[in-house]
């Protein structure tokens, strides 16, 4: 089986610790999108976690919710990182100068450094260019995740794992859209550091993005 993590896509704390009891029985992993939630208290969400923890602020342009000041949704990963996070995800996209500053200052806390395209997936030379950039700033896990046009991106964006396999850097890589799924399904198997699945249709936090109910019954018939 492969490693699954589950996004937290709730608009209040209240319903965010409900659904992560819930997400505890089933993930390896928990990415709360703190880009969904209204009033976001990170210390109360952070307190007394059974499993690792994701803290994403998600930018409008890559798929988030976030509309505000972007100073002060970059400060949401300071916090995080004085808190302990487990990991924070952060767009390739951020000022680079601030980027420097959170991976030289993380801590304990790994950086997932992600790159999405919600319109199509780059050639397999674009990819392999993005991702020498990336691990260049020294990210502790890159994340790419391109839209599939068609079957055959599934296969570019897969053939990046064992490109990163071959260079010891840990990585997330997958297809968002319908004909995305089977990237997703796959992807762990083949070298990703986990794949993503949500609670239920309703809290999907990505197009194509299977439940854990789905995704766990597909892996159990690839036994």
């Amino acid at each position: 089986m492969g490693r699954l993590c589950v996004p937290i896509v709730e608009t209040s704390v209240e319903r965010a610790l409900t659904a992560i009891k819930e997400a505890n029985r089933l993930a390896d992993l928990i990415e709360v999108r703190v880009d969904y939630l209204r009033n976001p208290e990170l210390a109360i969400l952070l307190r007394n976690r059974e499993k690792p923890f994701i803290i994403t602020n998600r930018r409008k342009e890559e798929g988030g919710r976030y509309r505000g000041e972007e100073r002060k949704r970059l400060s949401f990963f300071q916090k995080a990182i004085v808190l302990g996070a487990d990991y924070i995800d952060v767009e390739l996209a951020t000022e680079i100068s601030f980027l420097k500053e959170l991976i030289r200052n993380r801590g304990k806390t790994q950086v997932i450094l992600s790159f999405h395209d919600f319109r199509r997936t780059p050639s397999p030379k674009e990819l392999q260019k993005l991702f020498v950039r990336m691990t260049r700033l020294g990210a502790d896990l890159i994340k790419m995740v391109p839209f599939a046009e068609s079957w055959e991106d599934n296969l570019t964006i897969l053939s990046l794992l064992p490109f990163a396999k071959e260079r010891r850097q840990k990585i997330v890589a997958f297809c968002m859209g319908e004909k995305g799924k089977i990237s997703r399904v796959i992807s762990p198997f083949l070298g990703a550091a986990w794949t993503y699945a949500s609670l239920d249709k309703d809290r999907a936090s990505a197009p194509g993005q299977l439940t854990v109910r789905e995704l766990t019954e597909i892996w159990k018939k690839m036994r």
